[in-house]
């Protein structure tokens, strides 16, 4: 894994330029230039497991229909719930996934640029499966976060430059199964545990003095449970107070409110995307969706949700008309047991 860098970013640069410009031109009267809007496209759980594995065979099209959704927006982001590797011993625990190569393209394919690792799955097969899986990614261009060769790299953010804005994006699991035996320590590899609340929220203070724009994807919640935990909400008005701007939560495989606290955007969960079963409580958890935020300056000043439900194949398939209306509707009423409000 190799370690990742925080360039100068475009933005500060440009600003630095429009400044200069704009005390030359303020005799003039020159008008102040905005500052740039741009679009993140965010979906949840995504494994290619049993019935899903049969949509590898053509990478191009895993995703369907769906992936122009995916594909619409400036930089997209999914939570990987799977190694990619042929390699490792199985860990002591109930449910294994693992993806072969053909993963990478299948993701590239679909839109999606950036995929968190903090979760419960992505060491399934072992940190020599993570090594592959990371290496693996980063060849075909799609970036991983949350996990690194350290505890310094695990919790160092990815940063993504989108119309001169520096995005960046961290990830942290609030998960307990083996979370002490996956952390990532200072002399070894693993992921950015959300146990360790002060590192995760130094990360995102850091992250927040040097770039433009903070994302965090929180892999946590109760499975099957459409209310937020304590502690998700915890650590969301915690990552809130540190600088997030915008927090985009996976895990639930059912999906929770989303809406706005202290300014800033939460999505507490997406639900299960692609994925190979519509689960123990159905038709709850065969719900999911693509997020598409727009984003000036910090702020949220659009949301927009595409609702999904997953088809025989394990694709998600976009709701329209009456459905998708119920469908967000009843995301809409999720809200009620958080403390998100419905505008800024």
């Amino acid at each position: 894994m190799s370690p990742r860098t925080r360039p100068v970013t475009a933005l500060a640069a440009g600003l630095a330029l429009l400044t200069v410009a704009g005390c030359a031109a303020g005799a003039s009267g020159a008008e102040p230039v905005d500052p740039p809007e741009i679009t993140l496209t965010f979906a949840g759980d995504v494994h290619f497991e049993d019935r899903v594995a049969e949509l590898l065979d053509d990478p191009a099209t895993t995703f369907g229909p769906v992936a122009a959704e995916l594909a619409d927006g400036d930089l997209t982001m999914v939570n990987l719930e799977t190694p990619i590797s042929t390699r490792g011993r199985a860990e002591d625990k109930r449910y294994l996934f693992r993806a072969p190569d053909a993963a990478v393209p299948a993701l590239t394919e679909a839109g999606i640029d950036v995929v968190s690792l903090a979760n419960n799955h992505s060491m399934d097969y072992g940190r020599e499966a993570l090594f592959d899986t990371v290496q693996k990614a980063e060849a075909g261009g799609l970036g991983t976060v949350g996990v690194g060769q350290d505890a310094d790299e695990a919790f160092t953010p990815l940063h993504r430059t989108v119309q001169g804005v520096d995005v960046a994006i961290l990830a942290f699991s609030q998960v307990d199964d083996l979370a002490e035996e996956w952390a990532a320590t200072p002399d070894q590899a693993g992921m950015a545990m959300a146990f360790d609340t002060e590192r995760a929220y130094a990360a995102v203070r850091e992250a927040r003095a040097t770039s433009d724009l903070v994302v965090v994807l929180p892999h946590w919640g109760a499975e099957n449970d459409a209310c937020p935990t304590g502690r998700q909400q915890e650590f969301a008005r915690g990552l809130v107070e540190a600088g997030a701007d915008v927090i985009v939560g996976a895990h639930a495989h059912v999906l929770q409110a989303e809406g706005y606290l202290d300014g800033a955007y939460v999505a507490y969960g997406l639900g299960n995307f692609l994925w190979y079963s519509s689960g123990l409580h159905e038709p709850y958890s065969a719900r999911a969706g693509v997020l598409r935020l727009t984003v000036r300056d910090r702020e949220v000043t659009r949301s927009e949700f595409v609702p999904t439900v997953t088809g025989d194949t394990g694709r998600p398939l976009p709701l329209t008309g009456w459905q998708a209306d119920l469908a967000r509707h009843n995301l809409d009423g999720l809200r009620a047991c958080t403390d998100l409000t419905e505008a800024p």
